[in-house]
């Protein structure tokens, strides 16, 4: 038995007393320091782990501490029981633990789906050139696709549809992640609220905007009674829900305006006499019709429902009255005449108040809004202005660019824009006050969307849309946006032929529908729907 009072040597004066032993006279200590130093040197190289191998031990079995309670509580739930430690770790769960504890778990489980379609884990190919799955084909090859590869690659387009993958999709880690963000940055709680609930989020702009006009095509605004010939003219009531149409089977009709069956209101038969224009006075309580070789011409006052035809005009000198223009203000007309006249006549009276005259024959008149000047237009391109209320003195003079013989014109109604047809299909849209205070102005736009001669121009009452036709050619209508200056791409529609040979088109006074005279009988209706009343 081993002497207890016996104290050991150290480990260092051991090891040289036992190579004294081992290899007497040989023992060098300098040399043996020399070694010892070495070593620990190679020991000391070898703790010192790269930084990388130490940073994937941290992310695989987690920092020292970590392990280390890791295994504290392997060990406990080992020695207690099951139901104990859970009512345990109850009582003794924080708030803030329980928040630790479910992100561990959803870390450390895998999530299931709440429904699995059965049909997803079939291994069939499904066809792609359905009209339905040709939008995510990329190639020509792709005429079959697996289940797995379709549902990636529709998950990839509605990604990228909704710009990145929206909030309700992606998953609890990163929506609590962006949730907790968010909190400090009220930037992305605007964002969260934008894509978690709905609503109008973006208010409706009072400006109408270019590009694709918003529209609804209706029952045509004639449907309770189509013509049997061409229709020339249509015209909406300057007050009430009532629209007129007029062609050559010799009667005016009156409809209700409501897009879904507008009934007829009257129609009147005007014998022997097919009418070439027709329109409602000033006021609205009468329609004036013109025919094309009489120098006779109707008035059919709607309040007393009496037609009247005027025969013989005081101080009018011509053959024939077929072109004639409403005057904004008071009850008159201003007839086209022959060899560049036009005549003034009152409502009233029956009878010439004053008469103008241009070069050459006249292609167009159109009224300023308030009434106090025309714009005349020639056959030889030349534009007139005169002040009505200056005794009818022409004030302007100018001639419209490139124009070789002009067809039509208009006035906007706030006062802007001047629009001329040419027999070319060009429409010149002109600045007024340019027109004004120049010889020679330049145009802003010249529309050539038209091939063949532009014969009808109407600008909508709030002045935001020019109505361009062409009565030589089916489907020859367009729609200007004036603040733009471009026509819109989604009239008329290519695919349906609706529209035909236009003759006539007139908006409602608040632009809430749009409506159309054709060589069919007909008088397509469309709603406006950027505009809420009629």
């Amino acid at each position: 038995m081993a002497d207890s009072n016996v104290i050991p040597l150290p480990r260092t004066e051991r090891r040289e007393a036992a190579m004294k032993r081992a290899k007497p006279g040989r023992f060098d200590p300098e040399k043996e320091e020399v070694k010892r130093r070495r070593n620990a040197e190679s020991v000391a190289a070898l703790g010192q782990r790269d930084s990388g191998v130490k940073l994937l031990e941290e992310l695989v079995f987690g920092t020292e501490d970590e392990l280390l309670h890791r295994l504290l509580e392997e060990k406990e739930e080992e020695e207690e029981p099951t139901g104990a430690a859970v009512a345990e770790d109850k009582d003794e769960e924080s708030p803030d633990n329980e928040d630790h504890h479910h992100h561990q778990q959803q870390q450390g489980m895998a999530r299931k789906g709440v429904w699995v379609d059965e049909d997803d884990e079939l291994e069939e190919d499904v066809d792609m050139t359905h009209r339905y799955r040709r939008q995510l084909v990329r190639g020509g090859a792709e005429a079959s696709m697996s289940n797995q590869k379709l549902q990636q690659r529709m998950k990839e387009q509605f990604v990228r549809v909704m710009g990145g993958t929206p909030f309700w999709a992606e998953s609890s880690e990163r929506k609590t992640r962006k949730t907790r963000t968010s909190a400090d940055d009220e930037d992305d709680d605007d964002e969260h609220d934008l894509l978690t609930r709905t609503g109008n989020f973006v208010a409706c702009s009072d400006r109408l905007p270019c590009g694709v006009l918003r529209m609804k095509k209706c029952l045509h605004a004639n449907s309770a009674r189509p013509s049997d010939d061409r229709l020339t003219s249509v015209h909406f009531h300057p007050s009430a829900q009532v629209v007129l149409t007029a062609g050559l089977d010799q009667s005016l009709s009156l409809f209700q305006v409501d897009g879904k069956t507008n009934p007829k209101i009257q129609s009147v038969h005007l014998e022997r006499f097919p009418v070439h224009r027709a329109a409602f006075s000033a006021d609205g309580t009468a329609v004036i019709a013109t025919s094309l070789k009489n120098k006779m011409f109707y008035v059919y006052d709607m309040m007393e429902g009496r037609v009247t035809p005027v025969h013989a005009v005081r101080g009018l000198n011509e053959a024939r009255v077929k072109e004639f223009s409403v005057c904004p203000e008071g009850g008159a007309l201003l007839l086209t005449g022959t060899r560049g006249y036009l005549h003034f006549l009152t409502l009233k009276t029956k009878e010439v108040t004053d008469s103008i005259k241009v070069n050459g024959d006249v292609s167009g008149v159109t009224f300023t809004r308030d009434g106090s000047k025309v714009f005349v237009q020639s056959e030889q391109g030349q534009v007139y202005m005169y002040d009505v209320r200056r005794a009818s003195r022409c004030v302007s003079v100018f001639s419209d660019d490139g124009c070789v013989r002009g067809t039509s014109i208009a006035a906007s109604p706030d006062g802007r824009y001047l629009a001329c047809g040419s027999q070319s299909g060009v429409v010149n849209i002109y600045s007024q006050e340019a027109c004004l205070n120049s010889a020679n102005p330049k145009p802003v736009k010249a529309v050539k969307n038209l091939l063949t001669s532009a014969t009808s121009l109407t600008f909508n009452p709030s002045s935001e849309i020019l109505a361009i036709a062409s009565r030589a050619e089916d489907e020859a209508v367009r729609l200007v946006h004036l603040s733009s200056l471009s026509v819109f791409s989604n009239f008329p529609v290519a695919k349906n032929k609706s529209m035909f040979r236009v003759s006539s088109l007139d908006f409602s006074p608040h632009s809430g529908f749009f409506s159309l005279a054709n060589n069919k009988g007909h008088a397509p209706l469309f709603r406006l729907l950027h505009y809420k009343e009629f």
